[in-house]
């Protein structure tokens, strides 16, 4: 979705010449655990953070759709037809698709769009799904049309997977319609059932942005959905999420690295579920340890890691206040997620961080906790 720039946007009056008639925002998200199980029917625990996008809509009088926003890497006004959507590789793409995706729902009249965001792209804060969460609320609330919080989910998932071709799962939409920053939320993508887990009060959440940028769209992501479609085929399943680790067998007779990708999904939804026993009971040492061995079969089995982010999570390990620690999002660049003592939040970043830089030269940065993001806005469609 292109560089990160937060550069302030004039007022819709200023750009459109009319005032917004429906504001609405949508967060990104941080998952705790469960990575890259999503698209294989399995459990995933994300968590909504304070970062979020915000859409200003304005109402048209053609059928032209215009849209700016403050994250692009190019400045200015950027316009289509509606109902002539296609894709061009770029931000507008996620507009585009969540026009397309509602079209049925929508009346035939344009409009235009003030797209701000603290989300950053490609940090693995789920950018795009804060993005096309937002417009989906926005444009539904423009049109009158009441919506679910899954089903704007699943329209949002839409736009992004089928319109934008990001073969991203339902994990990060999901969070953004449903997620709130007090729980996690235990997701089965299977049933798309859904629980809030309150987090501990000793629990301290940290997010630190590698400096690795990923794009989802990239051929290593989907490389990896491939090879799991490959290896649900060889083993005969629906899904993944049908294979556990009593199967040892039957995932070490694949051939390589299906069988590695198999065991990293298989153990991945099992630590899921031990996470969430460990929320609930407080356990923050079971819950650092469950992240450091999901980071570790991210890294060897799932092979989405790089050794910026392994530095990173290594140096987080090994400060006194850390519970655990681990790549968080698709990977191939990203944030890690750091469980810590309730309290150290800043002091371990401040630490992490310096120790990151001096000893791989990049330039990280702390995304939560953050002070300067707009709140959520509680709103529905």
């Amino acid at each position: 979705m292109g560089a990160f720039r937060n550069r302030p946007l004039p007022p819709s009056e200023e750009l459109f010449g009319r005032a917004a008639t429906v504001v609405r925002s949508a967060p990104g998200r941080v998952n705790l655990i469960g990575e890259h199980t999503d698209y294989n029917e399995g459990l995933v625990l994300p968590l909504a953070v304070a970062r979020c996008t915000t859409v200003e809509l304005v109402p048209g009088d053609t059928d032209r759709v215009r849209a700016v926003t403050d994250f692009a890497a190019t400045e200015g006004i950027r316009e289509y037809r509606l109902g002539n959507e296609a894709p061009g590789g770029d931000w507008l793409d996620f507009v585009q698709g969540c026009s397309w995706a509602m079209r049925a729902r929508m009346p035939p009249q344009g409009f235009a769009l003030r797209i701000t965001s603290t989300v950053p792209p490609g940090a693995g804060l789920a950018s795009s799904a804060a993005l096309t969460v937002g417009i989906v609320r926005a444009l539904a609330a423009h049109a009158g049309t009441p919506l679910d919080p899954r089903e704007l989910a699943l329209l949002a998932h839409r736009a992004e997977h089928d319109f934008v071709g990001a073969r991203v799962g339902v994990m990060d939409h999901f969070a953004a319609s449903l997620g709130d920053p007090g729980h996690a939320l235990f997701l089965d993508t299977r049933d798309l059932s859904t629980e809030k887990i309150p987090l501990p009060e000793a629990l301290g959440l940290v997010v630190i942005d590698s400096g690795i940028a990923h794009r989802h769209a990239s051929g290593e992501y989907n490389r990896r959905r491939a090879e799991c479609e490959a290896a649900r085929d060889s083993l005969g399943v629906r899904s993944l999420r049908e294979i556990t680790l009593t199967a040892l067998s039957r995932i070490a007779a694949l051939p390589e690295p299906l069988g590695r990708r198999v065991r990293h999904v298989a153990s991945e939804n099992e630590r899921v579920q031990e996470a969430c026993h460990a929320l609930r009971r407080g356990d923050l040492q079971h819950l650092g340890q469950l992240f450091y061995a999901s980071h570790r079969s991210l890294r060897d089995d799932y092979e989405v890691s790089t050794p910026e982010v392994d530095q990173l999570v290594e140096l987080a390990m090994a400060d006194p206040d850390v519970c655990g620690a681990r790549l968080t999002g698709g990977g191939f660049g990203g944030s890690v997620v750091v469980a810590v003592r309730a309290g150290t939040e800043q002091a371990v970043a401040r630490r992490v961080l310096a120790a990151y830089c001096a000893r791989t030269g990049v330039s990280g940065r702390t995304l939560l906790p953050c002070t300067e993001a707009r709140a959520v806005s509680e709103t529905p469609a």
